[in-house]
C-alpha cells in the first residue's frame, strides 16, 4: 500500500499553513510593535497632558490628592490672564530679535570656520580644532564671571549685545557639526567649481551651501531652541523688564509665598508653541534640503 505524502491545506489566498502562521506570527509581531509604540508615547505625552489639564484648571484644583486629570469647571480664562499678567508680547518680540540675530551669527561665523576645517589646508589645523572641541567641556559657570567683567567694562550690561555678539564668533558644536557634514560631501564638486576659476568664497556660497542646507536647518532649530529657553544669560545682563525675554518673563508667576500653577502652566503652554511651530517648519526645510542636494543638469 503506497502512502501519499501529508499536504498542508491551502489558504484562500494559495498559501499553506505553514506559511499562514509566519504571516499571522508577523502580523501579531507588528501589532504588538504599534501597541508598544503607542504605550511608550502616551507615557511620554503624560506630562504634556496633565500640563494642559493644569492649564486650565481653577487654582485650587491643581494640587489636589488624588489628582484631577479633568478639569471641572474649564476655565479658559486662565490664558488671558496669564498673558495679560505680565507684557508677554514684549518678551515675546524681544526673545524673537534675540534669536534671530544669534541664529544669523552661527549660521555666518560657524559655516566659515567649520568650511575652513574640512577643506583649507594649513600647519596645526588639526591641533586648533582639538583646542576648539576642548573648549565645549567648559561649563559656562566657568566663564560667566571673565565675560560679565568683559561686557561691563564695554557698557553692554542692561542691553541685547551680551546675548548676540558672542553668536558672531562661532559655537564649538555648531563648527564641529557642520564640519562633519562639509566632509561628506563630495571634494569633486569644489574641484570643479576651482577649475572654472571660482575663488573659496565664491565656492562655499555658491557650491557649498545650496548643499547644506540640512545641516543648516539642524543648526537653526538648536539655536533658536537655546535661545528662546534660555535663563541664566539675561537674568544676569537684563535689568530692565521691558527687555526681558519669555524665559524671565515665567519667573514672575513665582513669589515668596504662592505660586499661580494654573497661570505658570498656562503661560508655558503658550512660549512652547513658537519652538513647536519652528521646529516642524524647519522640518519641511530639512525634507526639501535634502531632496534639492546633488546636480541639476
Amino acid at each position: 500500500m503506497i502512502r501519499r505524502p501529508h499536504v498542508q491545506p491551502a489558504t484562500p489566498d494559495g498559501r499553506t499553513g505553514f506559511w499562514a502562521s509566519q504571516g499571522a506570527r508577523r502580523r501579531l509581531r507588528q501589532a504588538l510593535s504599534y501597541l508598544l509604540a503607542i504605550v511608550v508615547a502616551g507615557f511620554f505625552l503624560l506630562p504634556l497632558f496633565w500640563m494642559i489639564s493644569s492649564s486650565l484648571k481653577p487654582h485650587y484644583q491643581v494640587l489636589e490628592f488624588p489628582p484631577r486629570w479633568l478639569p471641572d469647571p474649564i476655565q479658559w480664562s486662565n490664558y488671558r490672564e496669564a498673558l495679560t499678567y505680565v507684557p508677554f508680547g514684549r518678551y515675546a518680540l524681544n526673545t524673537l530679535f534675540i534669536a534671530a540675530m544669534v541664529i544669523l551669527g552661527h549660521i555666518l561665523s560657524c559655516t566659515i570656520v567649520a568650511y575652513a576645517f574640512a577643506r583649507l589646508k594649513a600647519p596645526g589645523k588639526g591641533f586648533l580644532f582639538i583646542v576648539l572641541l576642548a573648549t565645549m567641556m567648559l561649563p559656562y559657570p566657568v566663564t560667566m564671571i571673565p565675560l560679565y567683567i568683559g561686557f561691563n567694562s564695554l557698557a553692554w550690561v542692561n542691553s541685547f549685545l551680551p546675548l548676540i555678539v558672542p553668536a558672531f564668533f562661532g559655537s564649538p558644536f555648531y563648527i564641529f557639526l557642520l564640519r562633519q557634514f562639509f566632509l561628506s560631501l563630495p571634494p569633486e564638486l569644489e574641484d570643479a567649481a576651482r577649475m572654472d576659476g571660482a575663488n573659496t568664497l565664491q565656492i562655499l556660497w555658491h557650491v557649498v551651501l545650496p548643499l547644506s542646507l540640512p545641516a543648516m536647518a539642524t543648526v537653526a532649530i538648536f539655536t533658536f531652541q537655546a535661545t528662546w529657553n534660555d535663563f541664566l544669560p539675561p537674568l544676569i545682563y537684563l535689568h530692565d523688564q521691558s527687555k526681558y525675554t519669555v524665559s524671565l518673563g515665567l519667573n514672575f508667576f513665582r513669589s515668596s509665598y504662592d505660586i499661580r500653577w494654573n497661570y505658570l502652566m498656562a503661560a508655558s503652554l503658550a512660549t512652547m508653541l513658537p519652538v513647536i511651530l519652528v521646529f516642524f517648519v524647519a522640518q519641511r526645510l530639512f525634507i526639501k534640503g535634502i531632496s534639492l542636494t546633488g546636480l541639476k543638469g
